[in-house]
């Protein structure tokens, strides 16, 4: 049973030390009441009140891990019902849906699993493969394992569950699916070995049921929530959402799986379940073209709101600058970097680019935080040391803070400074025209 604020706080040092980031015991046992600190933010609790404090320390939705030969996915451990409120934590892994009897299987595998596109500075792939066991069980998952080593769902009638995690050796595959009808079985085969899918008519049945296997000696569960369309999974899988969160309702406090490639509108489905707490995505096939965006989607909900994505202060060299190229500026916040990166290299143009550290902020927003100013580029120039690198000392600022230009040649007495355009799309003709 959770423990309220106040009942915490008696459990805690009460000596407001602060090393918690707080500043009082009682403010911390607050923000560990609502799910919004770990219980090991403080150094000095007891052992003691450490366990009666792991009730509420608990994650409200237990985390669950998938592990394959050479990778792992895991989803859970949230703590809020939407992001703004803190952030999400694990992102939902995009699994493709195959069968062991299909004849192209490990070709398949293997365009989806060598499948990698980059956005902004970051890699991304698939995550795991539904694997249909209506075959024979162990030689498909040979033929999986040689073109991957991504995490599996396993999927079929409990012979056949069995014979694919022996398959699997020491990996943690997910099982699908334990019902009313076969709950004893499949736990007794998942225990200590792998997660298991618990899937039922209503929330109150499949509540029933996980905790008939939770009895049973299985931990890690993933719920199958069923629906029969859009509306009817987004408002059950925000019931267990709020359930789980809110009342602290254990029996519902598990990662949840969806089947978008059932749905009528495969993009839609997935993209509702990426946005509204499915810890597991099952899709029909490898599409790029409908993996992409939702890759994309996910990496923006489940980025911290209080950081945003930034890349490594630093001078970046794009087309192999010479000494006579010019020097551009511009900030860290990630999507502003790759915009004015992309269309200079796409222009085939040389030039050196100054990243300055602006706490990950684009340029006008930084400049109106005071985190982009003439100072904080003239350090950034000096600190990088540019001028050893140009032999003609000329740095070109975004056209949005020309107002910096008097500024910064202060800063920089001996640099000409040049004022860019506003956008980066026009960086290629400001560069033909005005530098040259």
């Amino acid at each position: 049973m959770a423990l309220s604020g106040i009942q915490i706080y008696k459990l805690l040092p009460q000596t407001n030390c602060k090393e918690c980031g707080f500043p009082t015991c009682l403010a911390f046992a607050m923000k560990l009441a609502a799910k919004q600190v770990e219980l090991s933010s403080c150094p000095y609790v007891s052992e003691e009140s450490k366990k009666q404090l792991a009730e509420s320390a608990a994650p409200p939705i237990r985390l669950v891990a998938l592990k394959g030969a050479g990778a792992e996915v895991k989803a859970g451990n949230e703590v809020v019902m939407f992001r703004h409120e803190k952030t999400f934590y694990n992102k939902p892994g995009l699994f493709i849906h195959v069968k062991a009897s299909d004849p192209d299987l490990a070709a398949k595998v293997a365009a989806a699993d060598a499948y990698k596109v980059n956005y902004v500075g970051m890699d991304f792939t698939v995550d795991g493969f539904a694997l249909v066991l209506d075959s024979d069980a162990a030689a498909a998952i040979q033929t999986v394992r040689g073109a991957t080593k991504r995490p599996l769902i396993l999927i079929g009638d409990a012979a056949a569950l069995q014979a694919g995690l022996s398959a699997c050796g020491g990996e943690t595959p997910l099982l699908y699916a334990a019902d009313a009808s076969n709950a004893d079985a499949l736990a007794e085969l998942a225990k200590g070995k792998a997660a298991l899918t618990v899937k039922a008519d209503s929330l109150e049945a499949l509540a029933d049921l996980t905790q008939k296997i939770q009895a049973k000696g299985v931990e890690d569960m993933v719920l199958d929530l069923g629906g029969k369309n859009l509306s009817e999974w987004l408002t059950r899988s925000t019931q267990v959402r709020r359930l789980a969160l809110k009342a602290n309702f254990r029996a519902l406090g598990y990662p949840v799986i969806a089947f978008p490639c059932d749905a009528q509108d495969e993009g839609i489905a997935a993209a509702q379940a990426i946005a509204k707490y499915a810890g597991f995505i099952v899709l029909s096939e490898f599409k790029p073209e409908l993996l992409y965006p939702l890759l994309v989607l996910r990496e923006n909900i489940y980025t911290d709101p209080q950081k945003p994505i930034q890349v490594q202060p630093g001078v970046y060299e794009i087309n192999q600058p010479k000494p006579e190229s010019p020097v551009l500026v511009t900030t860290n916040f990630s999507i502003t970097y790759f915009s004015v990166a992309n269309e200079v290299e796409g222009s085939g143009l040389p030039a050196w680019l100054v990243v300055t550290d602006a706490e990950g902020m684009s340029v006008l927003t930084a400049w109106a935080a005071g985190k982009f100013d003439a100072e904080r580029i003239a350090k950034a120039i000096k600190g990088f040391d540019v001028a050893s690198k140009v032999a003609k000392k000329r740095v070109v600022l975004p056209g949005h803070v020309a107002v910096l230009s008097g500024e910064l040649e202060a800063e920089l007495p001996d640099w000409e400074i040049r004022v860019g355009p506003r956008e980066a799309v026009d960086l290629p003709a400001f560069m033909k025209q005005a530098l040259n």
